[in-house]
């Protein structure tokens, strides 16, 4: 339940309420999975995207494909162009998310990467591709910031590691379909040069479709609403669904324990959110630095750049990349899947640091093969394979990481802010980079490459070993107190204190 009062001074009406103890304290439940279907699914159409790219490469350069085009500018060009318009539309989209709800952007950050998509696939000139890949890449980055915060303030504390791995890590079972998908789009049997790799786009704007008919019904964030001052209706929802879940089970639910009281509030200024990340925050700020640029660079690079590694290095026919690909992807799945649980029992800081470490020692690994001449096209596979079993799982941890380290109020900022610099930081250098160093076919030149991801990915491990906060099985407001609560100032480390408005941060 909640009460309303006027509050001092600002004329901000305060309310109590304990919606995020009621929310925290359900079981498992079809209405999460209604969330996990509604939400998660776009991570799919992303993998489905970058990797029908980095697999159609090939085929966009050779003649007859329609577009005159280099396999280094699809790689290296149309990657960084992607990643730069996820860059922007994640803080574009990720302040508007903060401003006016999760529900409304992302159903309006799907719509835009649908339109996007659909230009894509009637591509006539490299400009016109480059143009609407940025424009992809665009919609994707604000569903970033707007499905994570819809995640973790819909999933209860106890759910939140493992889902919000999972989710994120769904991105690979796109990344199958996408690398399946190219081998059929590229076979000259069935389609011609020219029209395969457009039906492929083709495809993710059906599949997109029908997600957001799903997504329509996803309800908004109940933790958003009673902020911004529509506690009534925050109120109804989670009684409906405590009702729902109830008939469900059989069974009463157990009370919920504790409550907030906030200060209702419009939107947050730039300049504001800025002060609460570095000043209140500046730990946990490094710690979202380092693991999105670690993460950002391996994985831009080797998902644009793994087929054209295959061709290059190991005479594997275009048309056939995607079977090697598709197995990578698989094994990237897994790692969150099977690893996801152990981030809310063993604990944050072990897993995250362990499997950054433990992924860049290995990458290590496979450069020194690679680099002696003891890989083929199979055993390179196998090696990317036990690799980013581990670097998935660390990378969708990095998303965890930030959306749930600071207040609620600047939790789709702060996910868009890391997202955007981490990934521009090493998502647009490492295709680029990447790109450069394979393009020459010197063996050497590729080992660097492998060596720079390996070197990052192991950096951010060491720095989460430090950095790395202890939220397993904690609600969001005892991790980071909400700005609006009274009082409002958050403490960095004191995790669940309310201190007074001006204490110094750790």
């Amino acid at each position: 339940m909640s009460a309303t009062a006027q509050g001092p001074g600002a004329g901000h009406p305060t309310v109590t309420t304990s919606v995020p103890a009621r929310l925290d304290r359900l079981p498992w439940s079809r209405w999460h999975w209604m969330i996990v279907i509604g939400l998660g699914t776009v991570w799919i159409l992303d993998g489905l995207e970058v990797t029908v790219v980095g697999n159609i490469a090939s085929r966009l350069s050779e003649d007859g494909s329609g577009l005159a085009i280099t396999d280094a500018q699809v790689t290296g060009i149309g990657a960084a162009l992607y990643v730069a318009g996820a860059c922007v539309g994640a803080l574009f989209f990720g302040w508007l998310t903060d401003r006016f709800g999760r529900k409304k952007l992302f159903l309006v950050t799907l719509a835009v990467y649908l339109a996007a998509t659909a230009m894509t696939a009637l591509s006539f000139s490299a400009w016109w591709f480059f143009l609407f890949r940025f424009f992809t890449g665009f919609g994707i980055g604000g569903e970033y910031a707007a499905i994570n915060s819809a995640i973790d303030e819909l999933i209860p504390s106890k759910y939140r590691g493992r889902v919000d791995l999972i989710i994120n890590g769904s991105y690979w079972l796109g990344a199958v379909g996408g690398a399946l998908l190219s081998v059929v789009a590229l076979n000259t049997d069935i389609f011609p040069k020219d029209l395969g790799w457009r039906l492929t786009f083709a495809l993710g704007v059906v599949l997109g479709l029908v997600i957001l008919l799903v997504r329509r019904h996803v309800p908004e964030s109940p933790r958003w609403m009673f902020i911004h001052g529509k506690e009534e209706g925050a109120e109804e929802l989670v009684t409906d669904v405590e009702r729902g879940i109830e008939r469900e089970k059989g069974r009463p639910l157990p009370e919920p324990r504790g409550a907030i009281t906030i200060e209702q509030r419009g939107g947050i200024g730039f300049l504001e959110i800025a002060r609460t990340l570095f000043r209140a925050y500046p730990k946990r700020a490094v710690l979202g630095f380092a693991l999105f640029i670690g993460q950002a660079f391996l994985y831009n690079a080797i998902t644009f750049g793994f087929s054209s590694i295959l061709v290059k290095f190991f005479d594997v026919p275009s048309g056939s990349t995607g079977y090697f690909f598709a197995v990578v992807a698989f094994g990237n799945f897994l790692g969150p899947l099977l690893l996801g649980k152990l981030f809310d029992t063993v604990g944050r800081r072990k897993m995250i640091a362990g499997t950054y470490v433990l992924s860049g020692i290995l990458l290590f690994a496979t450069a020194w093969l690679f680099d002696r001449g003891s890989l083929n096209a199979t055993t390179m596979t196998a090696c990317w394979c036990v690799v980013l079993f581990f670097a998935s799982a660390g990378a969708s941890s990095a998303y965890l990481t930030v959306s749930e380290i600071f207040p609620m109020e600047t939790r789709a900022m702060a996910i868009a802010f890391f997202y955007a610099i981490g990934t521009a930081a090493g998502g647009i250098s490492g295709p680029l980079v990447f790109s450069g160093l394979t393009s020459s076919g010197v063996v050497g030149d590729a080992v660097l490459a492998f060596s720079v991801g390996a070197a990052l990915m192991t950096v951010a491990g060491v720095v989460a070993a430090f950095l790395a906060v202890d939220a397993e099985g904690k609600s969001l407001e005892e991790i980071a107190t909400p700005l609006s609560a009274k009082p409002s100032t958050p403490t960095e480390g004191g995790a669940g204190t309310h201190t007074p408005p001006g204490a110094p941060a750790g």
